[in-house]
């Protein structure tokens, strides 16, 4: 059973101490998340960390560091993209971007998924250490 001081201890943790972005850099990392699915790998690549995981439906499956890129070279460039119930939570250094996406490009079918994105902020530059999608049917 929990005290009031472990349940204290527990709260007094940085993981509960949500932090704010400023208007400026939520807009900043939507733009980049944005960026990510219309303006091809290379662009993907120059946001993304080296080592970053990131998770597709089957297959591809689960990805990291250079794997991705092999993967994004034929699946990235979609003509439009809206994102829908964003949300944006800080800790620190770390920004997590969740939203609703719906994705579009010729001779495909529209692309619905849940997503999100983890941001690092490194030498006051963010950097995408993650990224999952959940397909929507």
């Amino acid at each position: 059973m929990n005290t009031s001081s472990e349940i204290s201890k527990t709260l007094a943790h940085a993981a509960h101490k949500l932090g704010s972005l400023s208007p400026r850099e939520q807009g900043a990392l939507w733009d980049m998340e944005e960026q990510f699915w219309t303006s091809g790998a290379d662009n993907a690549r120059a946001t993304t960390a080296t080592n970053a995981v990131m998770v597709f439906p089957y297959p591809p499956g689960i990805l990291q560091g250079d794997q991705i890129w092999t993967h994004l070279q034929q699946r990235t460039g979609w003509r439009s993209v809206k994102m829908a119930e964003r949300r944006i939570v800080r800790c620190r250094d770390i920004a997590i971007l969740t939203y609703r996406v719906s994705a579009e490009k010729p001779d495909v079918p529209i692309y619905k998924a849940l997503c999100a994105s983890t941001y690092l902020k490194d030498n006051e530059t963010w950097l995408r250490i993650s990224h999952q999608q959940t397909v929507v049917t």
